[in-house]
């Protein structure tokens, strides 16, 4: 019978230049989870389903109608010096979040709280393992919070272009496992930059990156990815500018 091996946690590099933003990002999530704590609590110890009721299909209405809205996006790829991603500190290009996607991080955030005061409601606050549930409830939701906190402040940008490879949000894709690229459409209109992998690794489709709740268009985002998508290590070499897309012949 083979031995069962027990878990290794494993620690990122002492000396990968990310420390100090780990730091300061947990720092900016207990901040935000204590900020979050104290009204969540009060306002579970305080109120009834149905009193809340009527806001939560309120607050769900409005966070959906707010996925459809689009504003303009023309933003561009701007070169950083300090790129800071998974596990490195590297020089790129950095797309920042649109006006969407801030919107849709309150409304996000707003969902969560929102939910979690509801849910909190159902329980009876005159019996002690009520109160109990209700705390629980309300420090899983202000975690949640201060974890969306701290991805935010861990990450340079809502995506970029390094040598190392392309990220968006917290995930990263190797420029070697990159087939094509192509534009990709969800309901009718253009939203992201679908990456062909070389390699299938799984059955899951073509990630996208960017889209809604980038700044920078499809276009010049897939016009920059073609054109370091051979030579990846320009964005270590120094500054650079990202390439327009190509214009459209005139009747098109």
């Amino acid at each position: 019978m083979p031995l069962l091996r027990t878990p290794r946690l494993r620690l990122p590099p002492a000396r990968d230049g990310l420390w100090s933003r780990r730091l300061l990002s947990l720092a900016v999530a207990v901040a935000v989870t204590a900020a979050v704590v104290a009204p969540l609590l009060a306002l579970s110890r305080s109120t009834s389903f149905d009193s809340f009721a009527c806001l939560a299909w309120l607050m769900f209405g409005v966070h959906q109608l707010g996925r459809r809205w689009w504003p303009p996006r023309n933003g561009r790829l701007a070169w950083t010096a300090r790129v800071a991603g998974r596990d490195a500190v590297e020089p790129g290009l950095v797309a920042r979040r649109s006006l969407a996607g801030w919107a849709d991080l309150l409304a996000d955030l707003t969902l969560v709280t929102g939910t979690a005061v509801v849910v909190t409601s159902w329980f009876p606050t005159d019996r002690e393992w009520g109160r109990i549930v209700r705390t629980l409830l309300v420090l899983g939701a202000a975690a949640a919070v201060g974890r969306i906190a701290y991805q935010e402040a861990r990450f340079t940008g809502r995506l970029a272009l390094t040598a190392g490879g392309i990220r968006y949000g917290s995930q990263s894709y190797d420029w070697s496992n990159i087939d094509r690229v192509s534009l990709h459409k969800r309901d009718g209109r253009l939203n992201g930059v679908r990456l062909r992998p070389v390699r299938w690794q799984s059955l899951e489709p073509a990630p996208v990156v960017g889209g809604r709740d980038t700044a920078v268009p499809e276009q010049r985002l897939a016009a920059a990815i073609e054109e370091y998508r051979s030579r990846p290590y320009v964005l270590a070499g120094g500054p650079v500018t990202a390439p327009e897309p190509a214009a459209e012949p005139a009747g098109r």
